[in-house]
């Protein structure tokens, strides 16, 4: 996959588009992986914790109350839902910023999770991405990577027949493990298929390496 495929702009014009209608569209049918990545921070419970493409903010009640919360996206739309969210939960810290997550504005290892929730094939460079992932996550720490891998059974065909049309308003319909996850000799502990058809898998990364 050409990364030039999807640029900076392409995402940004697409989620201001998404921004008011992303929970109706993307919700309910993505829920099952989020609950699945939430239960594995929960088990973390880590003190600091980066989501990477936080969206409209609906991870952000879920995440542990005692984890200091941040979380960055490139869309200002999307970011300005998320900020209404976390008013509603005044009992949490959580910071919300705009920031492009492949050129993230943080100290090296500041955090003990980092989180990528559907975020990797929407990215214009994942390698850029999955770097900057684990500069900041402290050694030893986690990054948690729930994403759509291409190959995926019944959705095989399904991928190849909207792949141009994916990549117009910048989203990647093939995705592939081989090249963003064992290329980059990410140390996973642990690997879950989640969503409807498994649509998804949930990644749990030891940043060691």
């Amino acid at each position: 996959m050409n990364n030039k495929s999807i640029s900076s702009k392409d995402v940004v014009k697409a989620y201001s588009f998404y921004a008011p209608i992303y929970d109706f569209l993307f919700g309910a049918i993505l829920e099952p992986g989020r609950r699945a990545l939430c239960e594995e921070v929960s088990k973390l419970n880590p003190k600091k914790l980066l989501e990477v493409g936080v969206g409209t903010g609906l991870l952000l009640s879920k995440y542990p109350i005692t984890s200091e919360i941040t979380g960055i996206d490139i869309s200002k739309e999307m970011l300005d839902i998320a900020k209404d969210r976390a008013v509603k939960l005044p009992h949490k810290s959580i910071d919300l910023r705009v920031m492009d997550a492949e050129k993230l504005e943080f100290e090296d290892g500041i955090f003990d999770c980092v989180v990528l929730p559907y975020v990797l094939s929407v990215t214009p460079n994942p390698n850029a991405l999955i770097k900057e992932a684990r500069r900041v996550c402290r050694k030893d720490g986690f990054i948690i990577v729930l994403n759509h891998f291409s190959g995926n059974g019944v959705w095989y065909l399904l991928e190849k027949s909207v792949k141009n049309l994916a990549e117009k308003i910048g989203f990647r319909s093939e995705f592939s493990y081989e090249t963003y996850i064992i290329n980059n000799q990410l140390a996973v502990v642990k690997l879950t298929k989640v969503n409807l058809f498994s649509l998804s898998k949930l990644i749990l990364i030891k940043n060691s390496v």
